[in-house]
């Protein structure tokens, strides 16, 4: 990452828009979102050091993940199983053709 209004790749940008649109619905404060943000970098950042791109825009995934579980709004059950759901439609999508989950 060059700057910090830039990113890698798309899914980090979309991952910052629907966390600032979250919080601007009120599902979170920003305050609440930062505090839980930094406590997932520093548990994260004890482990290894941060490359600030790709491990941090996971640990910012986590942090959201946790915080809408928290709160009610998506289980994280509910999200590990959409995310196995995608990631078994890709893996057996053909080369071309649009992934799309069953059902």
């Amino acid at each position: 990452m060059t700057g910090p209004e830039q990113f890698d790749e798309p899914w980090q940008a979309q991952l910052f828009a629907l966390t600032v649109a979250m919080s601007e619905a009120g599902h979170f404060t920003w305050t609440q979102w930062a505090d839980a943000f930094g406590a997932t970098l520093k548990a994260h950042g004890a482990a290894r050091p941060l490359d600030g791109s790709a491990d941090y825009y996971a640990a910012w995934l986590e942090t959201l993940e946790a915080l809408l579980d928290l709160n009610g709004l998506a289980a994280r059950e509910d999200a590990e199983a959409t995310r196995t759901a995608w990631e078994q439609a890709y893996l057996t999508t053909p080369h071309g053709q649009p992934v799309r989950l069953p059902g």
